[in-house]
């Protein structure tokens, strides 16, 4: 519960905190006026204008899109699971799905990579894939997708928990009482409720989606109009030296973060409401 701001006798206190919480909040906004001063409005058009930036500005909308929804599809049931119920292994469970949040993203990259070139019973994943669906994973568009959504899903699922454990199951219990089942439970009761989570963790996923570089940088490369994205091209920019580029590509990047973090906000207050 949040108090009204007295001063009185406490000052020290408040001043002590306010200096050294201030001092991180001023570093953010510094960084971020470094990046607006360094450019120009011509120069961010100019950058804009590129091919390879708008296909990276495409690629990026289109892979993060599909790597939150991916996010969603599994966060729901599973977070609905942990959170409702206790069984052998819960906790297990829940330790791996910590993974991909402490893991260094070069790891993962590398763990997906080895992942899809494992022999097994003769055959890789990445064989497999081709020969049953016609697509090449490694260093294509699906990996960007799916480096994205191994690490986006483990943000959604813990936003999804949080949804879930704010919501009171009793009327759930009530609907079982009066003929429903589990699942007609939690579709006709739960789910409804829950909606604004979904839309937080849909946002928080794209968002961890849109920030991800080392796992697609090792298991989908940075391949100019074909594996390019936001990230990734910040780094291709900065490697040839066009710095104006590289911090138009990051402004883009903050501003859609801005956005996405916007609307987290305002459904999780909601939520919390």
């Amino acid at each position: 519960m949040r108090r009204p701001f007295r001063t009185g006798s406490d000052w020290p206190f408040f001043l002590a905190s306010g200096v050294i919480g201030g001092g991180y909040v001023l570093l953010l906004v510094a960084l971020l006026a470094a990046d607006v001063a360094s450019t120009s409005v011509e120069e961010l058009a100019a950058a804009l204008t590129k091919p390879e930036i708008l296909f990276a500005v495409r690629m990026t909308l289109v892979s993060c899109t599909l790597a939150a929804l991916a996010s969603l599809w599994v966060a729901v049931p599973l977070a609905y699971l942990l959170e409702r119920f206790a069984f052998r292994g819960r906790s297990i469970i829940d330790a791996v799905l910590d993974i991909p949040v402490v893991l260094p993203p070069l790891v993962l990259g590398l763990s997906l990579l080895i992942l899809f070139h494992l022999p097994i019973a003769g055959t890789t994943l990445e064989a497999l894939a081709q020969r049953s669906l016609g697509l090449q994973v490694t260093y294509a568009p699906v990996a960007v997708v799916l480096a994205q959504f191994v690490v986006a899903a483990a943000f959604a699922i813990h936003s999804m928990r949080l949804t879930f454990a704010r919501i009171d199951p009793r009327p759930e219990a009530i609907a079982m009482t009066l003929g429903c089942r589990r699942s007609q439970a939690f579709w006709k009761v739960a789910f409804p409720q829950a909606w604004r989570g979904m839309v937080a963790a849909f946002s928080i996923a794209w968002a961890r989606s849109l920030g991800e570089f080392g796992p697609i940088l090792v298991f989908a490369g940075a391949t100019r109009m074909k594996t390019e994205v936001l990230s990734t091209t910040v780094f291709l920019e900065l490697s040839v030296g066009r710095l104006e580029a590289a911090v138009a590509v990051s402004l883009v990047m903050v501003a859609a973060a801005v956005i996405v973090l916007g609307i987290v906000r305002l459904a999780g207050g909601r939520v919390a409401g």
